[in-house]
C-alpha cells in the first residue's frame, strides 16, 4: 500500500525508530529538567532537545539523500516530516499533563 503513494517501507521504518529513540531520550532529558525548582532549566532542556533533534534529522536527511543521489523518495521524506510531528504532538502533550500534576 506504501508503494503505491510512491512511499519507501524502510525509510519510513527507519524513520519511526529514529524518532521513537530521539523521543524516549527527549523524554527522560525534559522528565529530569521538569523536576528542578529552577523553571529555566526545563526552558533550557526544550531548547537543547529541540536543537539535538532538529541536527539529528537533518544528519539522517543529508545521508539518506547522498546515499541514494538519483533514487531517493521525496514523498517517503515528506512522510518523514508527518511522523516528526505526531511524535512531537505526542510529547507535548505528555510534557504538559506532568507539568500540571506538578502545579508548577
Amino acid at each position: 500500500m506504501l508503494t503505491k503513494f510512491g512511499l519507501d517501507k524502510n525509510v519510513l521504518l527507519i524513520a519511526n525508530s529514529l524518532f521513537f529513540i530521539l523521543g524516549i531520550i527527549t523524554f527522560f532529558i525534559q522528565y529530569k529538567a521538569l523536576q528542578n525548582s529552577n523553571p529555566n532549566v526545563f526552558i533550557r532542556s526544550v531548547m537543547s532537545v529541540m536543537m539535538i533533534k532538529m541536527f539529528v534529522c537533518i544528519i539522517a536527511v543529508l545521508i539518506y539523500v547522498l546515499s541514494f543521489r538519483d533514487s531517493y523518495s521525496k514523498p517517503s521524506i515528506f512522510a518523514g516530516v508527518i511522523l516528526y510531528f505526531v511524535y512531537l504532538t505526542v510529547e507535548v502533550n505528555v510534557m504538559l499533563k506532568l507539568n500540571n500534576q506538578k502545579n508548577a
